[in-house]
């Protein structure tokens, strides 16, 4: 599947809905809760014999003790299966506990077709997913900045708390990181039952595309032709960018002029060959009257594709501005005139 995580449109797909298991890419969902609590409290995690899994591994040894947000590292880089029953026990108290906030978690993004059992993505009959779901998690994951951060890096370095002065760095498994200039992210997952896994992330020319592999053994090159699909075919459309600042001017006011902007980015894709037929213009007044107040609608960005409105949003302000005394307001007045 290639999903366009800027508005939640399915671009190409393929079994859309089918569960399957989903292998170590599950990690992403526990990376997440894990940098989530470690946001809030990043306390020191001892790993015990109970946490022990076979598989994949970050080599953590009963005794060993590091941050919980360290346990994101050895998750999305090697694939750490030990790290994955260490954040499960640390968050939740044991593996089932932390299936339940799992699967939680998952209604809340909205992935009505996963089912999780366990943190690490060892098999079991019933730890399924789809791509489609997958998407929406990876689309979840990438809002928040420690992942994004984490996501992107083909190696990190883990300091130990015990063995004291203990630092050992870990390699991301995401090739596609090194293979495609534009991915930006992404988890690996692999099971004898369930083949190999992939959810990646790439972007290029403000649009961010999300592909989601299951049971391929080619996912590499698959996952590069789905975005040279992506970016070939498709565009994004902008009304307003957050980091876009307005000026304007304001009448009854202390202050000269007041700033305003876009409360959130928006973001359209369309077919590239239309492209050419999307204007976007900005209307704001020349002026406003005080009293104003922060986050008030003066003015928009509007996208049109000939006589259509195709993307539309609010420019609203950035401060408030008080009334100013009637005898200043008529001085500014002339002034406009003189």
């Amino acid at each position: 599947m290639l999903y366009c995580a800027d508005n939640s449109q399915v671009l190409l797909s393929k079994n859309l809905d089918t569960q399957m298991g989903m292998a170590s890419t599950t990690k992403i969902m526990t990376t997440l809760i894990t940098l989530e609590t470690a946001e809030k409290n990043n306390k020191i995690v001892e790993f015990t014999k109970e946490m022990q899994a076979e598989g994949s591994s970050m080599y953590l040894k009963a005794g060993d003790r590091v941050r919980l947000s360290d346990l994101a590292v050895g998750m999305m880089t090697v694939s750490g299966n030990d790290a994955a029953n260490a954040a499960a026990f640390a968050i939740g108290g044991s593996i089932e506990k932390f299936a339940s906030v799992m699967n939680k978690r998952a209604l809340d993004i909205g992935m009505k077709n996963t089912n999780f059992v366990t943190p690490s993505g060892l098999p079991d009959d019933n730890h399924r997913s789809t791509v489609y779901d997958m998407a929406l998690l990876m689309t979840e994951a990438m809002k928040n900045e420690d992942f994004r951060k984490l996501t992107k890096e083909k190696s990190v370095s883990v300091d130990f708390i015990r063995p004291d002065s203990q630092r050992v760095t870990y390699n991301n498994h995401n090739r596609l990181l090194s293979m495609y200039e534009c991915c930006i992210g992404g988890k690996t997952g692999y099971a004898k039952s369930t083949g190999r896994c992939l959810v990646t992330v790439a972007e290029k020319d403000n649009l961010r595309l999300i592909a989601v592999t299951f049971n391929d053994r080619n996912d590499w090159k698959d996952h590069i032709a789905l975005y040279e699909y992506g970016f070939e075919k498709f565009a994004a459309v902008t009304a307003g960018d957050i980091d876009d600042s307005y000026k304007v001017g304001i009448i009854g006011s202390s202050e000269s002029e007041i700033s305003a902007g876009v409360k959130e980015s928006k973001k359209l894709v369309i077919d590239k060959s239309s492209l050419d037929k999307v204007k976007t213009r900005v209307y704001l007044p020349p002026f406003v009257f005080a009293p104003v107040k922060k986050g008030q609608v003066i003015g928009c960005v509007v996208c049109t594709q000939g006589e259509k409105v195709i993307l539309k949003n609010d420019i609203i302000t950035k401060a408030s501005a008080d009334y100013l005394e009637i005898s200043r307001i008529i001085r500014f007045i002339r002034s406009l005139f003189r």
